[in-house]
Parts: structure tokens; sequence; C-alpha cells
């Protein structure tokens, strides 16, 4: 059998923290390890329960230590723990500097269950984690930022036919639409989609566009 995920939850918004510790502590196949309400905190319910931990989703906007702070302690000792950063939705600039500092992937705070789970598998799985309601503007900071998961993976090869397809994902067009504008089936364009999906190694669309445009198959003006 699989072993457990053991996450840790640090965030100084108590409601907030319960919240997502009794979604968290529900889950089969996830055990809640720790909570803290600031980065100090979480630096030394960490060192305490280390090498115990996995995944630690950390708010950014904390007291006495913030979340880009404790990241960089954290993976200075634990380079293997993997972070995911919760932020608010003005918090664009906080967003990069966090995984800038390591973290994994990110989430807004008002991400459903769903994404969080989905959000926490990634990371799991060495992959970096996109929040689905990434906005063009955030995603134009990370590629322009020193963030850059993908330098030292393998040079991925794509078909014309799958570059046709990027190119619509990261316009943000429907399957439907890309069907009609390419004239494929639905079915045709999830397969590609699915495809790409599994080569960039990311989890959805988020990530599909901030691999293309780091990896220069499309250019900011494309998006427009």
């Amino acid at each position: 059998m699989t072993a457990p995920i053991r996450l840790v939850i640090a965030d100084d918004h108590e409601i907030f923290r319960d919240g997502l510790a009794l979604m968290l502590s529900r889950q089969k196949h996830m055990i809640l390890a720790g909570q803290a309400s600031d980065g100090t905190e979480l630096l030394s319910l960490v060192r305490e329960t280390t090498p115990n931990v996995d995944v630690v989703l950390a708010d950014i906007k904390m007291p006495n230590m913030d979340g880009i702070e404790a990241t960089k302690v954290l993976l200075k000792e634990f380079p293997d723990l993997r972070i995911i950063a919760l932020s608010m939705f003005s918090e664009e600039n906080l967003i990069v500097e966090m995984l800038e500092a390591g973290a994994k992937g990110y989430l807004l705070k008002n991400a459903d269950k769903q994404e969080i789970l989905d959000a926490i598998a990634s990371v799991m799985d060495n992959r970096e984690y996109y929040c689905r309601d990434t906005s063009a503007t955030l995603a134009g900071m990370i590629v322009k930022s020193n963030f850059n998961p993908f330098r030292k993976r393998e040079v991925v090869e794509f078909s014309d036919r799958e570059m046709e397809i990027i190119k619509l994902i990261c316009r943000q067009f429907t399957a439907q639409e890309m069907g009609e504008s390419l004239f494929l089936s639905r079915r045709t364009v999830e397969g590609y989609r699915t495809r790409i999906l599994e080569k960039m190694n990311v989890k959805n669309t988020a990530g599909v566009v901030i691999y293309a445009l780091k990896n220069k198959l499309i250019s900011e003006k494309e998006l427009l």
C-alpha cells in the first residue's frame, strides 16, 4: 500500500485554517501532521515532525515570518519538502516571490476541495501546480520571473497539430471551439489535450500557458 501523505498547514486565519484542516483530515490517504499560525511556528513544527512531513500548505502573508521567508529556510534544511503557497487574488507579485523561493505550486484561498487535492497530488508527483484561475497577468509575471522548473527537463517535441492545439488552449478556446476551428471532433481534441498535458507534465490550462510561454512555444502577443 502507498504510504499516506503527511501534511502541515500554516495560516494566521484560524477559521480558514481549521476548515482546510477538517477537509484534509477526512481524506483516507492523508494525515494532518500539524498546524501553525505563522512562519516561525511553521519552522518549529516541521523541524519537530520531519522526516514525517511531505507537503506544507503555507499562507504567503503571515505575522512574525511570512511564507516566502519560511519557504527559503525550510527548503534549505529540507530540500525534498513540497510547499504549496496559499494566496489571495491581489497577491500576484507575492505568488511569484513564493515560487522563486522554491514553492512547487500555489492555490487561491477560494480553491475548491478537488483543486486542493489535485495540487497536493501534483506536487507529490514532482509536478508544479498552477491554480486553474491563474490570470493572464500572473502568468506573464511568472514567465518573466526567475522561476523556471522546466530548465532541467528534456526538450519535448510537439507535432504541428499539437502546436495548433497548444496555441488555442493558451487563448482559452474550449474543446468544442478548438474542434470547430481545426475541423476535428471534440473527442479528438480532448485526446490531443491529454497528450499535451502529459508531455508538458502539467495539470491544467494554466500550466500549459506557463510552459508554452517559458519555453517560447508561443509569444504573449499570440495570447491576445
